[in-house]
């Protein structure tokens, strides 16, 4: 796993957008490979006590205490509907800056920073449902594989209730 690097600073996000670059943290669900822009991401934790909230939708696994910040956090392979993944040595939770809210996502594993040209991102193709696309920032055409990137902001925007409680 490569180490996280700060999130960029305004004078490199500036030369990023004059290059046509975005930097992408990447991670793995159920063996596909995700990413969200590295601006979201504040930092990548092990996996520890979660506090599990009564009444809360399977896929909002608790809360947990970040240095006195209580966070929600999410299991986004429950969120996608996939099905729940074993916690392994690599399993992750990325604590998001995103759509006004600080919350943690568990992920199977974080993999390296990305730094990908803008004309790689394809959108996403019309065949893909409805439901869910709107998650989607494009697909990212990377030598082996495709990077599936998300829209951090709208899924968290989309679940806000949930993570308020009910």
């Amino acid at each position: 796993m490569s180490t996280i690097a700060e999130p960029i600073h305004a004078s490199e996000r500036t030369r990023s957008d004059a290059n046509s670059t975005l930097q992408l943290v990447s991670f793995e669900l159920a063996e596909e490979l995700y990413g969200i822009v590295i601006t979201k991401v504040r930092e990548i934790i092990l996996i520890a006590q979660i506090t599990v909230i009564p009444k809360m939708p399977p896929y909002v696994k608790g809360v947990i205490n970040l240095r006195g910040a209580v966070i929600p956090v999410i299991d986004l392979r429950l969120l996608f509907g996939l099905p729940e993944g074993e916690r392994t040595d690599e399993s992750r939770i990325m604590v998001l800056q995103a759509a006004g809210k600080t919350v943690g996502i568990m992920v199977d594993s974080v993999s390296e920073v990305l730094r990908v040209k803008r004309d790689q991102i394809a959108p996403p193709p019309p065949t893909v449902t409805v439901l869910g696309k709107e998650y989607l920032t494009g697909l990212v055409k990377l030598e082996n594989q495709l990077l599936i990137l998300l829209d951090i902001d709208r899924i968290l925007e989309a679940n806000a209730a949930d993570l308020k409680g009910k």
